[in-house]
Formats: C-alpha cells, sequence, structure tokens
C-alpha cells in the first residue's frame, strides 16, 4: 500500500487535469493516475483544438457554466503565461428552424448575450470563406473561438505539479473500492489510499463505475486538416469556428487555421460508428476522407485544397448527449464526470472546480441539476 493522499484523480486528459489542478489549488494532496501519455492521442482531447461558443444550442442551462469556463481559462492562461483561449467570433448556422439556430437564439435570449442573426448570404459576404445557401439562418456569437486543447492539459497539470500534485503516467486502474469514508485504488503498479476519489476516465469510465455501464458510450470520430486555396481567408483574424447544421443527420463544425497546416473540419457522429476504447479503429480511411471533402467542397470551396491531415478520436456519448457529473450514491466519496458527448471540452476548467467543489464540501454553487446520474433510473 502507497501513501494516502486527499483525493485521487483517475484519467489526467482535460477534465482530470482541470480536476488535479483545482484541488491542488485548494491545499489537497493530490494523486493523478494516467495510463496513457501527458497529452496523448488515445481519448476525446487531441487535435490541437476545441470549441468554445456562449451561444449554446444544446441547452440554454449550460450558458452560466459557459461564462464561468470562459473567466477560469483567462485565468489558467495567466498563471501558465501561455493564450489558451482564442477569440474568433463563432456561426451556428443552418435551417431557420434547425435545432442550431433555434436553440442558440433560444440560448442569446434567456441569458442576454451579444448576437446577430444573419442570412446565409450576409455570412458569405462578411466572411469570404463561408459559402452558405441563401435560405440559411446564422446566429453570429461575437465571443466564440476555440482553446488550445492539449497546450491546456500541460497547462492544468504543470500547474498542479506546482502546488504539490503527483502525476503518474502510463498506470492503469484496475479497480478501487470504498474504505470505510475513504477509498483504495489498485493499479498495475500498486495500491493507494485516499479521502477521495475522482474519475474522469473518458469512455473507460464504464468499466470503472457499474452505474455506468451502456450510459458512457465511445464512438469513433474523425476530423480533417484541409489546405484552402485562399489561405488567408481562413486566418483567426478572419474567420470565425462554426457550427453548421446541414441537415437533420448531418452538423458540421470547424476552425481557421491554427497551429498546424490547414482548415480542421469535423462532422458531428462522423459515420456514427459505435466503439470501445480498447477497440477503436484509430486509423483513417478514404471512405473519412471523402465524406469530410464532400461537406468541405460544399459549404467552404475555398478550404478544401489538398488533405493535410487526418485524425481519429472518440466521443463519449451519454444518452441524451448532455454531461454525467455527480457522486455516487452508495460511495459519496467519489464523483464522476464522464459522458460529455463530443462537446464538453470547453468546459474543463469549471468541471474541475466542481469536481473539487463536491469533493471537499460534498456540493457545488453551480447548477449541475441537468448531469445528474439518477437521471437514467426509471421512477418507480
Amino acid at each position: 500500500m502507497r501513501a494516502a493522499y486527499d483525493a485521487i484523480v483517475v484519467g489526467v486528459g482535460g477534465m482530470g487535469s482541470a480536476a488535479a489542478y483545482h484541488l491542488a489549488k485548494r491545499g489537497q494532496r493530490v494523486l493523478g493516475l494516467e495510463r496513457f501519455d501527458i497529452p496523448h492521442t488515445m481519448g476525446s482531447s487531441h487535435g490541437v483544438s476545441r470549441i468554445i461558443r456562449l451561444a449554446y444550442f444544446e441547452h440554454p442551462s449550460y450558458v452560466p457554466l459557459l461564462r464561468r469556463a470562459y473567466e477560469s481559462w483567462r485565468e489558467l492562461e495567466r498563471e501558465a503565461g501561455e493564450q489558451l483561449l482564442y477569440i474568433t467570433g463563432g456561426i451556428d448556422a443552418g435551417p431557420p428552424d434547425s435545432r442550431s439556430v433555434r436553440g442558440s437564439l433560444l440560448s442569446c435570449q434567456t441569458h442576454d448575450i451579444p448576437h446577430e442573426v444573419l442570412t446565409g448570404d450576409q455570412v458569405n459576404q462578411r466572411f469570404p470563406a463561408y459559402q452558405l445557401p441563401a435560405s440559411f439562418a446564422a446566429v453570429y456569437q461575437p465571443d466564440g473561438g476555440f482553446v488550445a486543447s492539449e497546450r491546456a492539459i500541460v497547462a492544468h497539470v504543470e500547474g498542479a505539479r506546482s502546488l504539490g500534485a503527483e502525476i503518474h503516467t502510463r498506470e492503469r486502474v484496475l479497480a478501487w473500492e470504498p474504505r470505510g469514508e475513504g477509498v483504495m485504488v489498485e493499479t498495475e503498479q500498486g495500491r493507494y489510499e485516499a479521502g477521495r476519489l475522482v474519475i474522469c476516465a473518458g469512455v473507460w469510465a464504464g468499466s470503472l463505475i457499474p452505474e455506468l455501464a451502456g450510459k458512457v458510450v465511445a464512438e469513433r470520430q474523425v476530423v480533417a486538416w484541409l489546405q484552402p486555396t485562399e489561405p488567408a481567408l481562413f486566418q483567426p483574424d478572419r474567420f470565425p469556428i462554426f457550427v453548421l447544421e446541414v441537415s437533420p443527420e448531418e452538423r458540421i463544425y470547424g476552425f481557421p487555421i491554427f497551429s498546424v497546416p490547414g482548415f480542421k473540419l469535423g462532422l458531428f457522429h462522423h459515420l456514427f460508428e459505435q466503439t470501445t476504447g480498447d477497440t477503436v479503429d484509430r486509423e483513417c480511411h478514404p471512405r473519412d476522407e471523402a465524406v469530410l471533402r464532400r461537406l468541405a467542397e460544399t459549404y467552404f470551396p475555398k478550404g478544401a485544397g489538398a488533405t493535410l491531415s487526418l485524425s481519429a478520436c472518440m466521443f463519449e456519448n451519454s444518452p441524451d448527449e448532455h454531461f454525467i457529473i455527480d457522486t455516487l450514491k452508495r460511495a459519496p466519496q467519489v464523483a464522476v464526470a464522464a459522458g460529455f458527448s463530443g462537446h464538453g471540452y470547453k468546459f474543463c476548467g469549471v468541471v474541475g472546480e466542481i469536481m473539487a467543489d463536491l469533493m471537499i464540501h460534498g456540493r457545488t454553487s453551480h447548477d449541475i441539476s441537468l448531469f445528474g446520474l439518477d437521471r437514467f433510473t426509471p421512477p418507480g
């Protein structure tokens, strides 16, 4: 048995690195256990960048958390001495009655978020890299942008370590069990004791928490970086991030050129391939490229040059695609953050705060009522 800790964090990716950082910031003795490297390309947080946006079509309840997320990224930047959050403006577009447009407008109206409603033609005129149908509507939100995802993980980990946290890589967790009011965690290298346990294991969460079996499902996702024929139009100061709902079955997202060559484009749910963290196909194939190229050629034709890179990752989908953030009823000293369903990374900082709140105080001032585990339990 190894030395005891106040808290052990399992999984040191986007969410786990933030949880370790915020626990250490509050004076906790923290151990982070990561089965891969830091950062790594095996889960859901790699690929250079992740979108952040206030106009949130998924549900208006996310907006207060997003406001705090923006603040937390700026705080982390100051402490790390490195820019991590980039503001480009953001566009949610599609047919006027699409979920993306209606939901974004609802969030903006509910929370008084500055925004403009544009036609497809107006978007094309203002941002010439876009080629939207004239019949489309768009919600332009000036605070949209992206987070440098892998650099942010590094910043959280380095911040946690500077505050005394231990971070172990290449150490897979095999099991855990309650020990009185604390826990024991078993890994491939040994056993550790702690007062609290935070599980941020992504698509592997269900293998560690029976309550999550079947409720956190891995889905293969692929993104492409394409060489624009007019690169100047795809720079961060001229190209807002976007979520574009082209049909009820196809919703695409993308980023300006940043850090690596090319304009980045993805399709939510890509080819609808359910998988597992251990069996996912990490290779990218011609069929992956073809579906992304078709969409780029249609809506961003000046960005649809040569393919520079393709990358596979995973979504960790919950049944309703809302997050799962809760403590376990059978073991309230254990908290889980999972099921981020392809839209969670932007919340890392505030989720880290929430996990620290739950572990230290047993509650949080943030409204997480949408994310409780009990919503999956049939009434009665």
